[in-house]
């Protein structure tokens, strides 16, 4: 059975920075692409962030573009999310995903996965 374990959020005062993991277990992680999305309440989901299954080329979302790095580790099956220069507008559960992927690819749409974690949430102050 595949599960996605996110952690690192928290609250942070804006300027602040946070790092979040995602474990992936039950699967071949190496060969999954990885994208991060967010929810804030009353919005729909938004994607901040994808990487390749090698790691060589990364996505982001405008929001967030410039701020926050997606990186992964297929020696540890994690796939991190660095948050730097937060904004209350970045307050939000943040959700790590993952599909299979046969090829170079990142996925932005969230209907383009197939498994997800249970979500980390992330405060920030003013």
């Amino acid at each position: 059975q595949v599960q996605l374990v996110e952690s690192g959020g928290g609250l942070v005062q804006a300027g602040g920075s946070l790092t979040l993991s995602c474990v992936v277990s039950g699967g071949t992680f190496s060969t999954w692409a990885m994208g991060w999305f967010r929810q804030a309440p009353g919005k729909e989901r938004e994607f901040v962030a994808a990487i390749t299954w090698r790691g060589d080329r990364t996505y982001y979302g405008d929001s967030v573009k410039g701020r926050f790095t997606i990186v992964r580790d297929n020696a540890k099956n994690t796939v991190y999310l660095q948050l730097d220069s937060l904004k209350p507008e970045d307050t939000a559960v943040y959700f790590c995903a993952a599909r299979p992927s046969t090829g170079g690819y990142y996925y932005w749409g969230a209907y383009e996965y197939e498994f997800w974690g249970q979500g980390t949430q992330v405060t920030v102050s003013s």
